[in-house]
């Protein structure tokens, strides 16, 4: 055999054991809701946003968390394009890209024809974060 050419033996790799770090489950679910949070949030487009102060439209932050979680339905039941009614204004939101694309207040929004729209989500009642809301397609 030639003494330039070493046999080695091939033994298996063997990895370090880890420490298990368990994370407490209350940290577990502050980064799970937080998580859940970011992904559940509506984008408002610029001309959205301009609209709203335009029209001096004030959503609060229960109102939307429930429209982003009622976008997110509508989006799993085949919605691209909404339109989300509340008390006070009218949205037009693309469930496809989680966006708010327009807003008027419901004056406004009673002398208007939507088009491009395959869902419509009536929030009438905003009493509270999940106050009588229906979602129709």
């Amino acid at each position: 055999m030639d003494p330039r050419i070493h046999q080695l033996q091939h033994q298996p790799l063997q990895l370090p054991k880890t420490k298990n770090t368990n994370v407490s489950s209350s940290n577990s679910a502050s980064f799970q809701q937080v998580l859940q949070k970011e992904v559940e949030s509506l984008t408002i487009s610029k001309h959205a946003r301009t609209r709203l102060q335009e029209r001096n439209i004030h959503i609060q932050d229960h109102v939307w968390e429930t429209i982003s979680s009622k976008v997110k339905e509508a989006k799993a039941k085949g919605v691209t394009e909404s339109l989300v009614v509340t008390k006070d204004a009218a949205l037009v939101v693309s469930a496809k890209n989680d966006t708010v694309i327009t807003a008027m207040d419901r004056n406004e929004a009673a002398s208007q024809i939507f088009t491009n729209i395959n869902g419509t989500i009536l929030m009438e009642d905003q009493a509270g974060p999940t106050g009588g809301l229906q979602a129709a397609d």
